[in-house]
C-alpha cells in the first residue's frame, strides 16, 4: 500500500516534528513523509528539506486556498495548523497514494503501525477515541470524561484513510468545514478540527473505530493502561504493543496531567524523560523560542486573539484590508481603540 503521512506544525514545533518523523522512518522507510507548516522561515535560520527526516514541505500557499493571509488571519497558531489539515488531506487523496495518515507532531511511533493498513483494507476512515472505558473517579470523570463532550470524542492527533471511497468523501467534507469553522469555540459547538469528527461514524460508511490501547496513549486515557516493558524491550500498553504515544502538553501541564494519571508508572515518566531528551537534540537554536511569523503585523506589533475575532467576524474589514497583517491594518485597530 503505497501511504502518505503527514503533520502539520510551524517552526516551533518542528523539534518535535523531527523526532515524530525520525521515527517514522525508522518503522516505515517507504513511506512519503509530509511537513505541512504554516509558517515562513525565520531570519537567519537554516532550513533545507534534505537535512530533515521527512521528505517534502507543503506551505499554507500551496493549498490553493483564497486570499490566504486574510484567511489565515482569522485564525490563532491552534487554530490554522489544525485548519489546513482539511484541505491537504483532500488535496493528498488525488495524488498517487492508496492511503493517507495524519499524526500530530507532539506524538512518537515505538512501533510499526502496520496494523492501521490493514484495517484500511476493510475500511475507508480510522478514528481512535480518547477513552475506551468510562472512568471511575469523579476528577477522572471531569477531565477525561467531560472534556471529550466539548473537545470532541475522538482525538484527532491521528487519523487514517483510504484515498478513495468514503475516505476521500471525509476529506473533501471535512476540508470544506474547516476551511470556514475550524474554530476554538465552544460554546458554538466548535473545538477546531476535533468536534466535526463526531459525526463521522454517521455521515461516513466503513468507518472503523480504533480501540486499541497501544494506539494514542496520552495523559487523558494512560490512567486506564499499564503500561509495561517486556522481556524483549517492547513497550506495551495494557499487553498491547505500544504503537505511539502522543506527548501532548509538553512542559508544566502535560507533567501535571501525568502524574495525576500514571501515578506510580514508572516506564511512563522514562518515556517521558527519553522524549524530552530526542525534543531537546532536535532543537535549532536559530529558531526563536515560540517563533510564529504570522504572530505579529508587518509593523512588528502582537496581533492580540481580539483582532483575529474582530476581522473574522467583519466582512467589511475582510474586504477593504486584504492583507490584515499590514501596517495599515494595525494603524486601523488603534485609531478605533482596538489596540
Amino acid at each position: 500500500m503505497r501511504v502518505l503521512c503527514f503533520s502539520s506544525f510551524t517552526f516551533s514545533y518542528l523539534n518535535r516534528a523531527r523526532v515524530l518523523f525520525a521515527s517514522l522512518r525508522r518503522h516505515h522507510p517507504d513511506w512519503h513523509l509530509v511537513a505541512l507548516m504554516t509558517d515562513r522561515i525565520p531570519a537567519g535560520a537554516s532550513f533545507d528539506v534534505r537535512d530533515e527526516p521527512f521528505d517534502e514541505v507543503v506551505w499554507q500557499d500551496e493549498l490553493g486556498i483564497d486570499n490566504v493571509d486574510g484567511w489565515l488571519f482569522q485564525h490563532d497558531i491552534v487554530e490554522v495548523c489544525t485548519a489546513v489539515k482539511g484541505p491537504f488531506i483532500a488535496q493528498a487523496t488525488k495524488r498517487d497514494f492508496d492511503a493517507v495518515i495524519y499524526l500530530d507532531p507532539d506524538t512518537c511511533l515505538f512501533n510499526p503501525l502496520t496494523p492501521i493498513l490493514e484495517k484500511l483494507e476493510t475500511s475507508d476512515i480510522v478514528l481512535t477515541p480518547h477513552l475506551l472505558e468510562p472512568e471511575e473517579a469523579r476528577m477522572a470523570i471531569v477531565d477525561n470524561e467531560i472534556c471529550p463532550l466539548w473537545a470532541g470524542i475522538y482525538n484527532l492527533g491521528f487519523v487514517a484513510i483510504r484515498t478513495t471511497g468514503e475516505g476521500a468523501k471525509f476529506a473533501n467534507w471535512w476540508s470544506k468545514r474547516l476551511l470556514e469553522f475550524c474554530h476554538d469555540d465552544p460554546a458554538k459547538g466548535l473545538f477546531v478540527d476535533q468536534k466535526w469528527c463526531d459525526h463521522v461514524p454517521v455521515f461516513f460508511d466503513k468507518v472503523h473505530i480504533l480501540k486499541d490501547p497501544g494506539y494514542n496513549t496520552a495523559s487523558w486515557n494512560v490512567n486506564q493502561r499499564r503500561i509495561t516493558i517486556d522481556g524483549d524491550g517492547n513497550v506495551r500498553a495494557n499487553e498491547a504493543l505500544l504503537r505511539f504515544w502522543h506527548f501532548t502538553k509538553l512542559g508544566p501541564l502535560g507533567d501535571t496531567m501525568t502524574r495525576r494519571y500514571a501515578r506510580d508508572q514508572i516506564v511512563v515518566y522514562e518515556l517521558w524523560r527519553w522524549y524530552r531528551e530526542q525534543v531537546a537534540k532536535a532543537t535549532s537554536p536559530s529558531i526563536p523560542d515560540r517563533y510564529w511569523a504570522f504572530g505579529k503585523f508587518a509593523n512588528g506589533e502582537t496581533i492580540q486573539r481580539s483582532h483575529r475575532l474582530l476581522y473574522r467576524d467583519r466582512k467589511d474589514l475582510q474586504a477593504h484590508f486584504r492583507d490584515p497583517f499590514s501596517a495599515d491594518f494595525a494603524a486601523w485597530l488603534k485609531s478605533e481603540g482596538h489596540s
